[in-house]
């Protein structure tokens, strides 16, 4: 028992020191990863400040400046989130740090009592009178073995006991400084929360002096929101009718086709008849129904042409080209409303996106031009790409024609102007059913 002890000792200490480290890492991972969480939600954040900075060259305040400053508060706000889940994942590794060096200490105490006490025994028992004493009193030769072997392990007992001690020191301090610098990063990370808060709430200031600009704009403001409800009306049924018109021509080519194959095989089973003609009647096979086809699921991908334009332009869901070079949201799908401004509420098809006046509006797909639009004093363009239609307006002029095949990035037309050299894109992307999909998702 004296021999085994050590060794189960000195198991558990490696045992120990590998959860130690593998904690460790796993801990350095997380941290890591909240990191690098922080640091993309700062790029956003940069991104964003330069976008409003943009839209302060133009003198009136708009809903796209106020949006991106909301957006740029709720990154704010995540990015603080972020930090505190980061100082909690700190503060847990130094609770786990206090109590690894609890348990480290007092196994360290206890090794060095058991050492003393090993140490004085040997000290009483020093002499080789003793030694030899101990070894000649033995019954027989094999119990003087015995003895010998035993003195052999306990003096080994004593080196590994000095061992153990020495290796449980070094953990020790090793922990000690992984609590040193958890303690450090620790206070670095709360003034950085700090600092951060304080930014917090100047953005805030910044957030409340829009909203109290757009306020004292607030009758030009609800003109303009009532002028896009109503263009968005108009592109809505506009884009229906277009889709409409669409599946009505496919369905009559789709029946013009059922009509020839028909046709056609009515024929060449009258054929057949006349070839085998003998003096049995001929089987009729005029009345047979034809063999059954597997439907498509939407009559738009009668085609296999079309139905794989279909398919590749859902497989590039996320990583569509942007219609403009350089544009911003302004206003974003759905159902949007202001933080501060009562009332405006705007139930938006597509996106809106801001970008200078005159930009080139490019084709974000392969498709055909479905029709051209004209909404007002401004147009738009409807392409097709299998079962789904994305819709380019107010635009200035256009620079393709209804049936034309297009490319991807081909330039569509030139965006019109708004106010003072800015021009709002309305994107929608619709699918066969007539239904408005999120276009910030199919973007890359």
């Amino acid at each position: 028992m004296v021999y085994i002890w050590p060794m189960m000792r000195k198991t558990f200490l490696l045992l120990f020191l590998l959860m130690f480290t593998l904690a460790g890492m796993a801990q350095q991972q997380s941290s890591a990863d909240l990191k690098k969480k922080q640091a993309e939600i700062q790029r956003e954040i940069d991104d964003l400040k330069a976008q409003i900075n943009e839209t302060k060259k133009y003198k009136k305040k708009s809903l796209s400046e106020l949006n991106l400053v909301q957006k740029k508060l709720r990154l704010r706000e995540s990015q603080i989130h972020v930090m505190n889940d980061q100082i909690q994942l700190i503060q847990g590794n130094i609770n786990q740090n206090w109590r690894d060096i609890l348990k480290l200490r007092s196994e360290l105490d206890t090794l060095k009592e058991q050492y003393k006490v090993s140490v004085v025994y040997a000290y009483k028992n020093r002499s080789n009178y003793d030694f030899l004493n101990f070894i000649f009193s033995s019954v027989n030769f094999n119990d003087a073995l015995k003895r010998m072997s035993y003195l052999r392990s306990y003096r080994q007992y004593r080196e590994q006991q000095a061992e153990s001690i020495m290796n449980t020191q070094r953990q020790l301090e090793q922990k000690l400084g992984v609590l040193r610098n958890s303690q450090a990063e620790k206070k670095e990370a709360l003034q950085e929360q700090s600092k951060q808060a304080r930014v917090l709430e100047e953005e805030k200031k910044e957030k409340d002096a829009v909203v109290r600009e757009i306020k004292g704009q607030e009758k030009e403001l609800m003109k303009d929101m009532a002028d896009k409800q109503k263009q968005d009306l108009k592109l809505k049924s506009a884009i229906k009718a277009a889709i409409n018109r669409e599946i009505a021509l496919a369905k009559k080519e789709e029946a013009a086709r059922r009509a020839r194959e028909d046709a056609a095989r009515k024929a060449a089973a009258a054929e057949a008849n006349v070839a085998k003609s003998t003096t049995a009647k001929p089987a009729d096979n005029t009345d047979k129904a034809p063999a059954k086809e597997n439907k498509p699921l939407s009559i738009l991908e009668s085609s296999a042409d079309v139905k794989l334009i279909s398919d590749n332009f859902e497989k590039n869901r996320g990583s569509l080209p942007w219609p403009v070079s350089q544009g911003r949201v302004a206003m974003k799908f759905g159902r949007v409303e202001y933080e501060g401004l009562k009332g405006v509420v705007v139930d938006n098809p597509g996106i809106t996106i801001e970008a200078d006046a005159g930009s080139s509006v490019k084709a974000v797909f392969d498709g055909e031009v479905s029709t051209i639009i004209n909404i007002g004093s401004v147009q738009g363009v409807i392409v097709k790409h299998g079962k789904y239609f994305t819709t380019y307006s107010n635009l200035s002029s256009v620079s393709v024609s209804k049936g034309q095949q297009v490319k991807i990035g081909q330039v569509l037309g030139k965006l019109d102007e708004k106010d003072s050299g800015r021009g709002e894109l309305e994107f929608v992307i619709t699918n066969d059913k007539s239904i408005n999909l999120n276009p910030e998702s199919w973007l890359r």
